[in-house]
């Protein structure tokens, strides 16, 4: 198998899982919302079906991701967390006697920043399924503390230090930031490495504090995956939650010098293609006379020669408000002109009116967009692409 993101269609809204060359599976957040868990709604794509069949099961039938990322605990990043994954330890798993399809996802290694969750009560209003991320984000701290030690299933990672010291004794399982890494539930994969950017160790101060609430609590990675087997081809992904304006010129202002570390082949744009990743100013106050921020558009022009960028979100239409932002859009097609490459949204591809997840392929030669086969519903006819069309 060919190494694979692929990005599922799932509204405003991130959903993603990366396979490595040697199976090993890492899916960033979940955005499973409660009409594609509802067989009569043909307007919304089952996609926890569609993630169910892209993932492996362990010898007791069970399916699992290696690890999950959440990048920050908005709705629209967890959502179908406690319906779709087993919490809690694995000798609690109860679902070993239902058919597959129904059976929950076990979650091997948690990566998880431990910045927002820290003050979440006082500022940052949490949904059930960020609570219940939370909750089992401590338990498997709390465990690896009591044993210094865990097994898949109870395994997490923390991606950024705390402020006073209290991730100081959880050196093995805490990536500082600007860090790389290399492991995946506890062993390490020599098919990937990942950059950790953001978010850094969070000040005192009370615009830090406020800051940290927000979107820019963010994770972001750039991973590095391992194209084939023989040679040393290494494409990168470049993924950042809902980090807006101000962390990519932070970005930039640390890595100017420095601009490969942005690097991208393929980049999911932040925050489902929001003007407010590339501006300070106000889409619906300013519209086309918004200013764009130079900084933040050079951390995010840092694409490579055939690059890939996807908006995860619903489709983009010039009426429509943000996010999504068809000045977004053209912001990042412009920067593609430059490298030939492509711009897809999840919400619209194949179709508008049938949207299917969006396979990328990582070829010796570069990523690879293969667009499935879709059944349009709507108009009962089966409309079958001729063959996996190369982007």
């Amino acid at each position: 198998m060919n190494p694979t993101i692929t990005f599922f269609p799932v509204g405003n809204g991130d959903m993603a899982l990366v396979r490595l060359l040697d199976g090993t599976s890492i899916l960033i957040d979940c955005n499973i919302r409660t009409a594609a868990d509802n067989p009569a709604d043909k307007n919304i794509r089952d996609v926890a079906k569609d993630l169910r069949e892209r993932l492996q099961r362990d010898s007791d039938g069970r399916p699992y991701v290696d690890a999950f990322l959440l990048s920050h605990p908005d709705k629209d990043h967890c959502s179908g967390l406690c319906k779709h994954f087993h919490l809690g330890p694995l000798n609690n798993y109860a679902d070993d006697s239902t058919p597959d399809g129904d059976k929950k996802i076990v979650i091997r290694e948690m990566w998880s920043s431990p910045i927002v969750f820290r003050r979440a009560s006082k500022i940052h209003v949490l949904c059930s399924d960020a609570k219940a991320w939370a909750t089992e984000a401590r338990r498997r701290v709390k465990h690896y503390k009591e044993n210094s030690w865990a097994e898949s299933g109870d395994r997490i990672l923390i991606l950024g230090e705390d402020r006073g010291g209290k991730t100081n004794g959880l050196e093995s399982i805490l990536v500082k930031s600007d860090a790389k890494f290399a492991k995946v539930d506890g062993m390490h994969n020599s098919y990937f490495s990942a950059h950790l950017l953001a978010p850094s160790l969070v000040c005192d101060d009370d615009y830090e504090v406020e800051l940290r609430a927000k979107n820019h609590s963010s994770v972001i990675l750039n991973f590095e995956i391992v194209a084939t087997h023989v040679g040393t081809k290494r494409y990168r992904f470049l993924t950042a939650g809902d980090a807006e304006v101000v962390i990519w010129e932070r970005l930039w202002e640390r890595y100017e010098a420095t601009p490969e570390v942005l690097e991208y082949d393929i980049l999911e744009t932040p925050h489902h293609c929001s003007w407010h990743v590339l501006s300070w100013d106000s889409w619906s106050a300013y519209g086309e006379d918004a200013k764009v921020s130079k900084k933040a558009r050079s951390a995010l022009g840092q694409a490579r020669y055939g690059a890939k960028i996807i908006a995860s979100s619903k489709p983009i239409k010039d009426e429509d408000g943000d996010p999504p932002c068809t000045r977004a859009k053209r912001e990042y097609e412009s920067i593609l002109d430059a490298v030939d490459g492509k711009f897809l949204c999840t919400g619209e591809t194949p179709f508008r009116w049938s949207p299917a997840p969006v396979d990328v392929e990582i070829l010796a030669g570069g990523p690879r967009i293969r667009e499935a086969a879709v059944a349009v519903t709507a108009a009962t006819t089966t409309v079958a692409s001729a063959a996996p069309r190369a982007g």
